[in-house]
């Protein structure tokens, strides 16, 4: 979801949430080598939201989101999983907002190593059971994904979907090579999960394109270009 829509109109709330990362400096412009090699016009480092106000912002944003797909029976959850690192304080964030807004979401998170003392194991939080969703800044390889899910699955829990910032809809390299499809499809398709995301690539050109500031729509067209090479054919 998030996409624009076939009538034209653009999501409301990833066009504020692409308006919010731009003037926080999360979403930069410029050239940027991406973990895939290539050289990218755009950067999304959602560790720059790293700030009580810019984090609270975000989670607020995902809230949103989550609250939006749930209405429209996206996906249904019980419980937020952040995946160790920057999974951990989005799912903390996102239970907080949630809470403040009057639902008290139970989180979990993991180690990346287990713990030998105290109360040890791998899991930290509330007990993983129930529906559980994901939540994550972005989808590069599915990697994070697929360790989640086994982690989830053990201890008892059914996994129901992945909330992320932003999907970039490009396709995925494995080995070297470009594949059809993007890491967030590989998810939605193999692994048969929903993915929500509060953004996405179109959301961003879609963002450029209505621009008023000439230096902010002087990026359009390297960004277009990239989508153009890399991108995949729809977000499903």
């Amino acid at each position: 979801m998030s996409e624009v829509a076939a009538d034209g109109r653009a999501d409301a709330i990833a066009q504020e949430f692409v308006r919010f990362a731009v003037d926080a400096g999360v979403l930069r412009f410029g050239e940027f080598k991406t973990k895939a090699g290539r050289l990218s016009p755009y950067f999304f480092n959602a560790g720059l939201f790293c700030s009580g106000a810019l984090l609270g912002r975000l989670a607020e944003f995902y809230a949103r989101r989550l609250v939006q797909a749930e209405a429209e029976g996206a996906v249904r959850f019980d419980l937020l999983f952040g995946p160790a690192y920057k999974g951990i304080t989005l799912a903390s964030a996102i239970a907080v907002e949630m809470a403040r807004s009057g639902r008290d979401l139970p989180f979990a998170y993991n180690r990346k190593e287990a713990k030998d003392h105290g109360e040890g194991g791998v899991l930290v939080g509330a007990p993983v059971r129930g529906r559980v969703l994901i939540v994550d800044d972005v989808i590069s390889a599915g990697t994070s994904v697929k360790e989640s899910l086994q982690m989830i699955r053990s201890a008892g829990g059914t996994p129901s979907g992945v909330a992320i910032a932003l999907d970039r809809q490009e396709k995925a390299v494995v080995d070297g090579v470009d594949t059809p499809g993007s890491a967030v499809q590989h998810v939605r398709r193999v692994l048969g999960l929903p993915v929500l995301a509060i953004a996405t690539l179109a959301d961003l050109l879609a963002f450029l394109k209505a621009a008023d500031d000439p230096l902010l729509r002087a990026h359009l067209q390297p960004v277009q270009a990239y989508r153009d090479r890399y991108g995949v054919e729809d977000g499903a």
